[in-house]
């Protein structure tokens, strides 16, 4: 495009319009992993729902795909001709204390609303990264590793949201006004519509207990095979997951973990602190650990339960659902990632699920992972020049682990590439409600640079590529 394909838009928006080679483009099409690139015809740094509408109405007037971005966590294709909306200038957070719930906008990150909520003694249903982006995150369905197991999906706690669908409307979406497109939104990611805020429950939590215990990876077995047969018999109130790390010498690392093989164990428990410390007790005993983290804490800092990244790093990650974790998958997960393996896998996490996950929320949506008790995540880190090692090792983990996997798929965890069957990750059921939604809302699939349900009028044929974008 040239300047002046894009006047008229830059003379309405509030925010800026960007082509390539101009002062902030480079900066506004970064994306978290530095792995991969967006290449977009235009960006549109939006500052409010008029500048989101007006995006929407040029890519639609020219035919162009929108790809719609706050950090990047998550990306798919190098949106190669489109228009791009970052809405990272959308990031007001308005906390009703009195209502238990919070209005953000769509360029909101989860560290700022677990601040804001906090001071009001409350808490979201956040990711385990602070840095993520709170819109998509909660659009994919939101696994929760703090209040998931007694709460549910982020999704299912959804009130209403704003959005822009692809004529260019802004829409109050919830359950009374637009049922199926609320639906839809919630679970479907980003394949309906451009979200400008959503407002959301918030629950009474100020505290809980919670860290990680780190052991010799050497141990992973015992570790292993105690955690599975401890955390069935925990309370809903008790999260929990298993990792196993090879993370590399980074300063920012503590000492024990810098560059050292260990596994992991990590809990989020809001009973008392007395409680959890009896809980966690038995898992305490297993091995001599090399750090323990476990305390009670204030919920504004539970971003340290996980301890995740904050800043842009190279990295390939892709994750499974498991039907089952039985001990013949405990021996292969050992063999695939344990002492012996000769991986070189930076994070191999399998996160119980089970509780109000499986349980279908007072209003449906179209998460399609309930009833599934395991999620398992693998996580490679190193320069696109290794590419296809990265790929190759996380694809050793997710394939020797193929056995026990569901179809369903939590679309959260899907990589940037993989274009599966839709209809297999959602059912078919799912699916087709999606599809006629889809056809509704947005028929000519504009919003196509994603995980992408095809409208029904469009068959796979004729639909673009998402990867091709």
């Amino acid at each position: 495009m040239l300047p002046e394909d894009v006047a008229a838009l830059a003379a309405v928006v509030a925010g800026s319009v960007l082509l390539p080679g101009d002062v902030g483009y480079d900066d506004e099409r970064a994306v978290f992993n530095l792995n991969h690139e967006l290449v977009p015809a235009v960006i549109v740094v939006a500052q409010n729902a008029a500048d989101v509408q007006a995006a929407v109405a040029f890519a639609a007037d020219r035919h162009r795909p929108v790809l719609v971005k706050t950090t990047g966590h998550q990306m798919v294709g190098t949106a190669s001709g489109a228009v791009v909306i970052s809405t990272h200038l959308m990031n007001e957070v308005v906390i009703d204390t009195a209502g238990h719930k919070a209005r953000v906008g769509a360029g909101a990150l989860w560290a700022e609303v677990v601040a804001e909520a906090a001071k009001a003694g409350l808490a979201p249903l956040n990711g385990s990264n602070p840095t993520v982006g709170v819109s998509g995150y909660t659009l994919g369905g939101g696994l929760s590793p703090t209040l998931g197991r007694s709460h549910g999906y982020a999704a299912d706690h959804v009130l209403s949201l704003e959005v822009v669908t692809a004529d260019g409307e802004l829409r109050h979406v919830d359950a009374e006004s637009e049922p199926e497109l609320f639906w839809a939104l919630r679970g479907g990611k980003g394949n309906f519509a451009v979200v400008t805020a959503l407002e959301f429950a918030l629950f009474p939590v100020p505290r809980l207990y919670g860290g990680g215990l780190y052991f010799p990876g050497e141990r992973m077995a015992d570790v292993l095979r105690a955690w599975t047969a401890w955390h069935p018999g925990t309370p809903e109130t008790m999260i929990s997951s298993f990792a196993v790390l090879r993370l590399p010498p980074l300063p920012e690392l503590p000492e024990p973990l810098r560059g050292a093989f260990t596994v992991s164990l990590r809990f989020a428990y809001t009973g008392t602190a007395e409680d959890g410390e009896r809980l966690v007790a038995p898992l305490r005993t297993v091995a001599p650990a090399i750090l323990d983290t476990v305390r009670d804490m204030p919920y504004s800092e539970v971003a340290s339960i996980h301890n995740e990244p904050t800043e842009p790093l190279p990295y390939y990650e892709r994750g499974i659902m498991l039907r089952e974790f039985p001990e013949e998958a405990q021996e292969k997960l050992i063999e695939l990632v344990g002492p012996e393996s000769g991986t070189t896998m930076w994070i191999a996490e399998l996160r119980a699920l089970g509780g109000a996950w499986d349980r279908e929320p007072a209003v449906a949506n179209a998460v399609a992972t309930r009833g599934l008790p395991y999620s398992l995540l693998g996580v490679e880190v190193g320069p696109l020049s290794q590419e296809k090692q990265l790929k190759e090792s996380v694809a050793a983990l997710l394939d020797g682990m193929a056995p026990w996997q569901s179809d369903r798929r939590l679309v959260n965890n899907l990589a940037p590439e993989e274009a599966p069957d839709a209809a297999v990750i959602y059912g078919p059921e799912r699916y087709r409600r999606l599809a006629a939604a889809k056809s509704k809302y947005d028929p000519a699939n504009m919003f196509r640079i994603n995980h992408n349900v095809v409208p029904d009028r469009l068959n796979s044929r004729s639909a673009e590529s998402p990867r091709a974008l």
